[in-house]
Formats: structure tokens, C-alpha cells, sequence
């Protein structure tokens, strides 16, 4: 019979994942906890704070072949080890899987028995130490320095995990080797920590009560609580699973959408599939950072379901739709990220992921997942996608709650199948809050546009239409930034009120390009004037080169007149993207309209 069970032992529960007693049923989420989450959950446990209770689902061992399970995930690796393995269960006996609970007891696991490795700030994420593998530790000199935390739970690296002054780093998951109150007595003698001529009698007496507690927490208090269903009907069990995760923190629109998934498609497993092709779709180009979230909402698109969430749209009669048509849906969203990709962008330009949604449906409704890429008959397509793509992370147009703009952009789609319907959307979402059109205002922000930045690459790429897409492309300064320092510039004479200008305009769109990588790597910092007379030996071939970046001929290209260089170039920029966005003709309609 289902009801409340007498409460177990953290390590109880840890040493039944270990014998792979407790798994993961398959319509769990993954593993989505912060360290500093972990870190709460374990000073709560220490306070004894109340952690909710646990739902488990008694599987019966001749059941088990029935459903797909999963287990726990001990060395979560952000970039490399987020998935959760297949359980291979014997049907030997009963198994316990964790309906409600998981990001509770996965922290437990992870910070007991394993390692957590997120990325580090200012690393690349191809860098192999980007990445360092934290284990959990507890101060046991004194409390936390932080407001509403009383114990100082850490996730450090071994070489942070040294003690100094007013830190003696437990190693949490050696608890568990700690078996008796004798052992908790003999560590703290081994380690000097009862010794009050190490430490002070503040220190020892803290460090006693400290991992007494800690003890007492994972070997001797019953902190798992929780309610035994004993159900063998998965509709029941999902739906279970829906209504306790409707309240409180809910699971998000994807995890709901996923697990319902696997629950009821018949032919593929869902999980495996879905993670696999986000994990390949990264890969795509100089890599990506689509999640589940964008491949869930694309089939739903793509099928012409409601795209807003209503846990009664997900029938199985709508799942198996989407099931139906995952080859060619999958195949339109990989065609749509590689196109994307081909036109330069990836994960650190591709602002806003969800962009690919209507470009996936627009290849789904015409068949042209073999010939979006390559095909010279679809050339005006590529044009049409790049530029209504620049139009919408310049705009910004899919931030927010974008699930109002799929429905339309899917009747603008079928109601003009064959080609991409790019001046219609223009014109439907003229002077309304989702509009893609351009002021003059609009434009004198892009001109203010700094380096490095993902809306910087969507205005050079408007610039700069007739770029070899088989080429991979850089933002880079035409006068190079390294001449931007005061000692160089009043070298040169600068004047100390322009030197603050050059410093204030050297990053802006007006001394940017977009350059082929190679010759950008090539080009690092040489003066600008000598890398072109290197570079383009014959006058035309210079002179083309400079039209073709807005560059005037006839304008010195000395570091000494970059003012009047940045000043030239701006106004030229301007006229180019005024005429591309046609800026004119829709400030005389929004006037029209205003009157």
C-alpha cells in the first residue's frame, strides 16, 4: 500500500544508489543544481531545517524490464558529463525509483561520494582547465562568513582545499568512512584539532561539535523522509509525477514536455535521442549552446501544435505525432543550425537560439532540407534568412516571450511556401512592438556598437552581404587596438583631449571589419597602412578592398587622423545600413501612420 515510510539515513540512501536500489525513472529531468545550491542544502541538514519530503515508487522486480531507468549521477561535468547513465538493474529484487526528490539526493551524491566541475569565468570552453573537478568540503574552525548561513560548505579544488589561517577543510565525503563517534574523535585527534595550543579553544570546541553533527546528520538522524507509491501504472505514475511538479519550483515547460516524451513514445527513446542531438547540434560549426528546451518548442512548431504550455495538449495522440515526424524535424533543425552557422555565427554571435525555430520551419514546409545550404536555387533564401536574422538579434525581437511570433511566422510561411517570406514579416510587424524595421535613431545605436559583441557580428554581417561563406570570418579593428594606449598615442603627438576620443571611439562599429580568420591572425597588430600595401601589391586591388569596407580611397589612413578616419567611415556606414534597411521609406510610414 502507498503512504509515509519511517525516515532512513542520508547514508542509507547513499549506499543504496551505490548498489544501483534506488535509480531514476526515465521521465526525471536531469541533474540542474548550482554548487551553491548543494552548499545550502547542506548547511539546512546541519541546522536541521526540514528539506520537504521524498516521493519513491516501488517497482516490482518483475516489472522492471517494463520501464527504463536510470542512475544517479555522482561526477557532474558541465560540459562533459551532465547525461545520466542507462541502469543495468538485475530482477533479483524491488526497486525504488525517486519520483520527487532528485536534485535533492543527486546534491547528497555528488557531494558525498563524487566531484562537481563547472566552467570557469574567462576560459575558453574547448580549454582543458577550464573545467576543475570540486569536491565538497566543510570549514571546521569557525561558522560562515555569509548572512544567512551558519556552516561554511565549499566546493574547492584540492590546492584551495589548504588549510590556512581560520580554515581546516573537511573533505565531506570521508564521512562516510567515519563509522562510530569513536573514529570522529580519533580524526580530530590525528589532526590536532582538539590540540589548544594548535588552535584556539573557540577553534577546537567548534571543530567538535562541528563534525559530531555532521556525523550524527549522514550516519544517525533520519533526514530522509519520505512517501512509498507502490502503483505499477506508469499513466499513474506520470501523472503523479505532473501534479506534485505543478506546485512550489516547477519543472520547466522542457522537462515536463521531455518526460512526458519518453513516457509515451513507443518506437524511440526520447531521452537518449533528444540529448544525444543537442549534444551534436553544439558541435555544429565553431560550436553552439542549443539546449532540449529549443529542440522540444522546434517540434512543436514544426507539428503546428500549440506552443504555449498546457499539460492537456501533451496527449498521446500529439506525442506520437511528434514522435512520427522526429527524422524529418530533426533533420529541418540541423539543417537550420548548420545554415546559421555557414553565415558565421555560433554560440558567442547567436544571441538569441531560438531564432533557428522559424528558420527550421520554413525548410520543414518546403522540403528543402537538401538544398538550403548548397543550392544556387535557393541563394535568395540564404540572403532573405541572413538578413531577416540580422533584422531580429539586432532588434532583439526574441527576447522576452517570443511564443506570440512563431504562430505568425507560421501563417507567413505557408501563406508564401517556396520562398522565404521576409519583406511580409517586415510588413506585418511594422510599428508594432515586435517590428524588425529600422529608424534613423535605430541606426546611429548600431554605430555605437562595441567589439566582441554578439549584435556587433549581426550589424557587420549586414555590411558586409558578398563574404565566401565557406570561409570563417573574425570582428576585427582596422587600426589595430594595440596603438590605443596613451603612452603610444602621445608618441605620436596626440593631443591629450583627442587621445581621450581615440580611446573612447577605437571599439565601435566605425573601426571594425569583419576579416577572413586567417588573414586576421596574419594581420595582428600592424599598422593598418602597411598591412594593406603588403597585402593588395597593385593600386586597384587596394582601392577595391577599401570600397568594398566602406572605406574612402581617397582618406588618409595614418593612426594620426583616426578621427577623421572613424568620423568618414561612421557616415559611410550609416548610408549603407539606411539604404539596406531601407530606414527612409519606413520613417515616412510610421509618420503616416502617427498622423
Amino acid at each position: 500500500m502507498a503512504g509515509y515510510e519511517a525516515p532512513i539515513t542520508i547514508k542509507k540512501a547513499i549506499d543504496n544508489i551505490r548498489k544501483r536500489h534506488y535509480v531514476l525513472p526515465s521521465i526525471q529531468r536531469e541533474f540542474v543544481w548550482d554548487t551553491d545550491q548543494i552548499e545550502t542544502l547542506f548547511d539546512s541538514l546541519m541546522r536541521d531545517y526540514p528539506i520537504s519530503t521524498f516521493l519513491f515508487w516501488r517497482v516490482d522486480k518483475n516489472k522492471i524490464k517494463d520501464f527504463q531507468f536510470y542512475e544517479f549521477l555522482n561526477h557532474y561535468h558541465e560540459r562533459d558529463n551532465k547525461h545520466n547513465r542507462k541502469a543495468d538493474i538485475s530482477n533479483d529484487e524491488d526497486i525504488i525509483a525517486l519520483l520527487d526528490g532528485q536534485q535533492r539526493m543527486t546534491s547528497m551524491y555528488v557531494a558525498l561520494t563524487g566531484t562537481y566541475a563547472k566552467k570557469m569565468p574567462y576560459y575558453q570552453w574547448n580549454s582543458p582547465h577550464a573545467f576543475p573537478a570540486k569536491k565538497l568540503y566543510l570549514n571546521l574552525l569557525k561558522p560562515s562568513d555569509e548572512l544567512e548561513i551558519e556552516y561554511d560548505f565549499r566546493f574547492l579544488s584540492a590546492d584551495e582545499a589548504q588549510p590556512t589561517e581560520g580554515y581546516f577543510w573537511f573533505e565531506c565525503g570521508k564521512i562516510l568512512d567515519i563509522t562510530d563517534m569513536s573514529k570522529v574523535s580519533m580524526f580530530l585527534m590525528k589532526n590536532k584539532l582538539m590540540d589548544t595550543s594548535v588552535y584556539t579553544e573557540q577553534e577546537s570546541e567548534f571543530a567538535i561539535n562541528t563534525l559530531n553533527e555532521f556525523f550524527n546528520v549522514v550516519h544517525q538522524k533520519g533526514c530522509i523522509s519520505y512517501y512509498l507509491e507502490e502503483g505499477e501504472e506508469l499513466d499513474k505514475v506520470l501523472q503523479i509525477f505532473i501534479r506534485i511538479n505543478s506546485g512550489g519550483t516547477k519543472l520547466s515547460y522542457s522537462d515536463l514536455l521531455l518526460s512526458i516524451a519518453t513516457a509515451q513514445w513507443k518506437d524511440k527513446d526520447a531521452r537518449e535521442i533528444i540529448h544525444e542531438f543537442v549534444d551534436s547540434i553544439n558541435k555544429i560549426g565553431d560550436g553552439f549552446n542549443f539546449n532540449k528546451d529549443i529542440v522540444l518548442k522546434s517540434c512543436l512548431v514544426l507539428a503546428d501544435f500549440d506552443v504555449k504550455f498546457k499539460v492537456d495538449n501533451f496527449t498521446k495522440e500529439n506525442m506520437a505525432i511528434i514522435e512520427a515526424n522526429w527524422e524529418n524535424s530533426s533533420a529541418a533543425v540541423r539543417a537550420s543550425i548548420e545554415l546559421v552557422a555557414k553565415l558565421g555565427y555560433n554560440r558567442d554571435s547567436l544571441a538569441a537560439t531560438n531564432t533557428i525555430i522559424p528558420i527550421a520551419y520554413f525548410i520543414y514546409k518546403n522540403g528543402f532540407v537538401d538544398s538550403i545550404l548548397h543550392s544556387s536555387h535557393r541563394e535568395a533564401d540564404r540572403k532573405a534568412i541572413k538578413e531577416w536574422l540580422a533584422r531580429v538579434l539586432l532588434k532583439g525581437t526574441f527576447g522576452g516571450q517570443p511564443d506570440s511570433i512563431y504562430p505568425k511566422m507560421r501563417d507567413l510561411i505557408n501563406s508564401h511556401l517556396g520562398k522565404f517570406p521576409l519583406q511580409e514579416t517586415i510588413e506585418h510587424y511594422r510599428g508594432s512592438r515586435k517590428s524588425i524595421s529600422f529608424t534613423e535613431d535605430d541606426i546611429e545605436n548600431l554605430l555605437d556598437m562595441q567589439y566582441g559583441k554578439a549584435k556587433t557580428y549581426s550589424a557587420l554581417t549586414l555590411l558586409y552581404p558578398g563574404l565566401n561563406n565557406a570561409y570563417k570570418y573574425h570582428q576585427d579593428h582596422i587600426h589595430p587596438q594595440a596603438f590605443f594606449n596613451k603612452a603610444k598615442l602621445r608618441k605620436l603627438n596626440i593631443a591629450e583631449p583627442d587621445i581621450e576620443v581615440f580611446l573612447n571611439h577605437f571599439n565601435k562599429l566605425p573601426n571594425l571589419q569583419l576579416l577572413e580568420a586567417t588573414s586576421n591572425i596574419e594581420k595582428s597588430d600592424q599598422e593598418f597602412k602597411q598591412w594593406l600595401a603588403k597585402n593588395f601589391s597593385t593600386e586597384d586591388a587596394r582601392e577595391s578592398y577599401l570600397r568594398q569596407n566602406l572605406i574612402a580611397p581617397s582618406q588618409s589612413l595614418a593612426i594620426e587622423d583616426f578621427l577623421s578616419f572613424f568620423e568618414q567611415r561612421r557616415q559611410n556606414i550609416k548610408n549603407q545600413l539606411m539604404r539596406l534597411l531601407d530606414v527612409k521609406q519606413a520613417a515616412v510610414e510610421v509618420e503616416n501612420a502617427v498622423l
